[in-house]
């Protein structure tokens, strides 16, 4: 029994200690929670204290500068605004594109350039026909052209003018690195910019470096809508289809007529009824939609259904001009007549009583549409080259463009090149290195400086026999240089300066139209004066045209041109193979020129470097002609362009 109480009571003491120990540990936890509480009560203390010094010295501050500075940080963020807004414009305008790819002439067989012209803008082809025959793609990604906007940014942000606040006592001090990435939405540009911007005066300060704006643009609504189009116009060939139609309803293709006559079309008013059908039926063209109601059913014909497009809420428009480059090609013809003969006439067939003239003629047409889209005051637009061969549409285009695919031979660099560019100074310029084997184009790199002093760029290279090595650099010309990279070579590039220089023309009527040409190693710079009064120019020999038109009044005078032929005689006698002579009229109607050459120049100029160096303008002196009056002087002022002699003068 004692033995039970003793164990009892050991057992009893053993629980007062296990509690009392529990006790103690809670005890120790709920100090060491206590403590870890004051030490984060503290720092939060200690970095409030902190950001509270800093806020009230103005050296920083959340979401934005001090209230004092705001104006200039708003001012900042606004010419952000506006340079994108005016960038968006520039993607609008020429298809999405800013610089736009590499420019490419059309040709006598093919008179389609890369580029549209359209109100002093040069617009790249989605779509064309090189001029050599190949057919081209030139869509912008949404990539592509979000990079164009980054530099186009990086290149006017740093430009935002603080003079006017600098005036009033603030202090601004803008970064000269800066770094742009922009994000194209349905609705909206989302621009973010680093760079670093201090602002102060003398209570306040702030710096910040990154800044963002969301502008809003339907850019990226545009391009969509874009690229649904242009598909569907690579798949259903809608508008060859009714190109097609048009060729057949305004121009002979096919037919027969009851006529005893020749049957005779003149080919230069061919091509002019079918220009002038082209231009006033495109703009009939529409795609179904919301935006488009159709109230006269007999229009329907020009409505086309794009089920990818649904409903949009957008203008669309199709456009084309007598102006814009078009070739017309047509079979068989005779002194640029197409002429028909009778059947019925010839020996033997004279008995039938009847004759009929039956006609086949087959066209080559191509001819650029301009696709516009607008909302209010924004407008996205890209040309096509529509294509009609042999009478029929061009094959269509399967699936969509390839996006950032490297072409085959860019896949096989082997062949290791050393290329160093130079100014003419010979002093080393880093530039951008491109290689052009044929039609395709290859990037390699960049030149560097080196420990020599040399900019160069050693790199495996395509092998290709008379390839171009490019190279391309800010404020420089770029360079094509005739080099085979069958075996590893070495070659130097020498880059000429650019200038830009203010461009006037004396002995004219400034307000007459002028078209200069600038040409260099036959490259082409084209300016049409008074709207354009600059122009960028290096070191070389120049061969440099101006042609001035005025406006003019002179009437051609129609004329009739006689063609006979020999036709079986009538009755028995043309049974027996006896034939007469019969003739006809081909009417040409009168015409009125409205625009003739009043005066122009040509000299042959080299350009040197110390005069680009200390001028700012470049000035032409050219010889009046005086306006045309009659035929005889349009002739006359166009021959007189290549004797007459351009005074050259630098300012």
């Amino acid at each position: 029994m004692k033995n039970n109480k003793k164990s009892l009571k050991t057992s009893l003491n053993c629980n007062r200690y296990k509690k009392r120990m529990d006790n103690h540990k809670r005890d120790d936890t709920w100090n060491n929670k206590a403590q870890l509480t004051i030490l984060i009560i503290l720092a939060i203390v200690i970095v409030a204290g902190i950001a509270t010094f800093l806020i009230l010295r103005g050296g920083f501050a959340f979401g934005g500068p001090p209230k004092e500075l705001q104006p200039v940080h708003t001012y900042y963020l606004n010419c952000i605004e506006q340079e994108t807004q005016a960038a968006a414009v520039i993607l609008g305008q020429q298809g999405g594109y800013i610089e736009g790819p590499e420019f490419s002439p059309g040709s006598a067989f093919m008179p389609f350039s890369s580029h549209l012209g359209f109100l002093g803008v040069g617009i790249p082809y989605w779509y064309y026909i090189s001029g050599n025959g190949i057919t081209k793609e030139q869509k912008p990604t949404k990539e592509n052209m979000e990079e164009e906007l980054n530099k186009f940014l990086e290149e006017s942000i740093i430009n935002c003018d603080f003079s006017g606040f600098r005036e009033q006592g603030f202090e601004v001090t803008v970064g000269e690195d800066i770094e742009v990435k922009t994000k194209i939405n349905n609705n909206k540009i989302n621009v973010k910019v680093t760079q670093n911007l201090a602002i102060s005066t003398a209570n306040s300060s702030w710096t910040g470096k990154k800044h963002s704006k969301e502008i809003d643009s339907n850019l990226g609504k545009f391009y969509k809508l874009s690229e649904k189009i242009y598909n569907d116009f690579k798949e259903t060939m809608f508008l060859e289809n009714y190109g097609v139609d048009i060729l057949r309803l305004y121009a002979p293709v096919d037919g027969v007529e009851i006529s005893c006559s020749p049957q005779i079309w003149n080919v230069e008013k061919v091509r002019e009824n079918l220009t002038l059908a082209l231009e006033a039926n495109i703009p009939f063209t529409k795609i179904k939609g919301n935006y488009y109601n159709l109230k006269n059913k007999e229009n329907e014909y020009f409505v086309h259904d794009i089920p990818a497009i649904g409903k949009a809420d957008v203008n669309i428009n199709f456009l084309f001009s007598r102006n814009w480059p078009n070739k017309m090609e047509v079979w068989p013809t005779e002194n640029n007549l197409l002429i028909a003969e009778p059947i019925g006439l010839q020996e033997g067939l004279g008995m039938l009583g009847f004759c009929y003239v039956p006609y086949h003629f087959v066209y080559d047409l191509a001819y650029p549409v301009l696709i516009q889209m607008y909302y209010n005051d924004e407008i996205f637009q890209f040309p096509v080259v529509v294509s009609i061969n042999k009478n029929r549409p061009r094959e269509p285009i399967e699936g969509t463009s390839l996006q950032n695919v490297v072409p085959e031979l860019c896949q096989y660099q082997n062949t290791a090149i050393t290329v160093s560019t130079y100014n003419i100074n010979l002093e080393p310029i880093e530039a951008n290195i491109k290689f052009k084997c044929f039609d395709t184009t290859c990037p390699i790199g960049n030149t560097k400086t080196s420990e020599t002093g040399d900019a160069t760029l050693t790199e495996n290279f395509p092998q290709c026999g008379n390839g171009y090595v490019i190279a391309s650099a800010e404020g420089y010309e770029t360079k094509k240089q005739l080099l085979t990279t069958i075996n590893p070579t070495s070659t130097d590039i020498f880059l000429d300066r650019e200038y830009d220089l203010e461009l006037e023309l004396t002995g004219t009527n400034k307000n007459e139209l002028a078209v200069i040409t600038f040409t260099k190693n036959k490259k082409i710079k084209t300016v049409a004066y008074p709207e354009q009064k600059q122009v960028t120019l290096s070191s070389g020999q120049y061969e440099i045209k101006a042609y001035v038109y005025s406006d003019a009044e002179i009437r051609l005078q129609g004329s009739s041109e006689q063609k006979c032929i020999e036709v079986p005689k009538s009755g028995v006698l043309g049974a027996f193979g006896l034939t007469e002579e019969k003739c006809f009229n081909l009417e040409i109607p009168d015409q009125t020129v409205n625009q003739g050459i009043s005066a122009g120049g040509t000299q042959q100029y080299y350009i040197s470097e110390s005069e680009l160096e200390t001028a700012n303008k470049i000035t032409l002196g050219i010889t009046n002609f005086g306006k045309p009056k009659k035929i005889e002087d349009l002739q006359i002022n166009y021959n007189r362009i290549k004797t007459e002699r351009i005074i050259v003068g630098f300012e």
